[in-house]
């Protein structure tokens, strides 16, 4: 993966919707999102927006637009994922079902509400990739500006769309707050997917991420928040 020379401004997106919520891997039942955005949930949304196999999106900062404020919602969901070997039949056979109602549960969910957030990021090319780094990050800047997506953005699940727009001049937010560990991006290369972590902490309404995570010996493999 190529880094960028050094001087090469990074991009960056403003992002905000009505809700979010962004899922402590230590609640996987019922939902407690992290007060402020997840690097994967960013990366996720930006995928959203401008994707292409020659490189992927390295989170540099996230700044906390407003101020932290929370809901609670119960939400009926199902109970249990369906397996591998149900997707196989259900694409052979096209009268198989998943019974929802049958498997219905409700759970509680506490989010967060009328967020807003600035994307700062760059890109790292991958060992394929055959164009200059300055080709992607116009085409980005470019589809921001259009208001262009490959599919709608997101802030954490589905359900919370988001919209985004050119970056402006609004400072974040003045709090301060230790965060704890936070998913920082998962490996897909290998034959497993391999989790990589790190203590966040939001500083003046900031959250710097580190170039790389660490793995957790009996780290929880859950996603959280979006794609790594």
């Amino acid at each position: 993966m190529t880094t960028p020379p050094a001087g090469t401004p990074p991009l960056a997106v403003e992002v905000e919707g009505p809700f979010a919520c962004f899922t402590r891997p230590e609640f996987k039942t019922e939902r407690l999102s992290y007060p402020v955005m997840t690097p994967s949930a960013a990366k996720g949304l930006l995928e959203a927006i401008f994707w292409k196999p020659e490189f992927t999106y390295r989170i540099e900062r996230i700044e906390v637009l407003k101020p932290v404020q929370w809901f609670s919602v119960r939400r009926n969901e199902v109970d249990q994922t369906t397996s591998g070997d149900w997707v196989r039949r259900a694409m052979t056979d096209p009268a198989t079902r998943f019974d929802a109602e049958a498997n219905r549960d409700q759970r509680h969910m506490k989010g967060l509400r009328d967020v807003a957030y600035r994307i700062v990021t760059d890109i790292r090319l991958n060992p394929h990739a055959d164009a200059h780094p300055a080709k992607y990050r116009d085409q980005f800047r470019r589809r921001v500006e259009r208001g262009a997506c490959f599919s709608q953005p997101f802030l954490g699940t589905r359900e919370f769309s988001a919209a985004f727009a050119k970056p402006g001049d609004r400072a974040p937010i003045s709090d301060s707050e230790d965060l704890g560990v936070m998913l920082h991006s998962i490996d897909y290369s290998g034959k497993r997917e391999t989790y990589r972590w790190f203590h966040a902490s939001m500083v003046e309404g900031v959250v710097h991420v580190p170039e790389q995570g660490a793995e957790l010996p009996g780290s929880p493999a859950a996603r959280t928040g979006g794609r790594g």
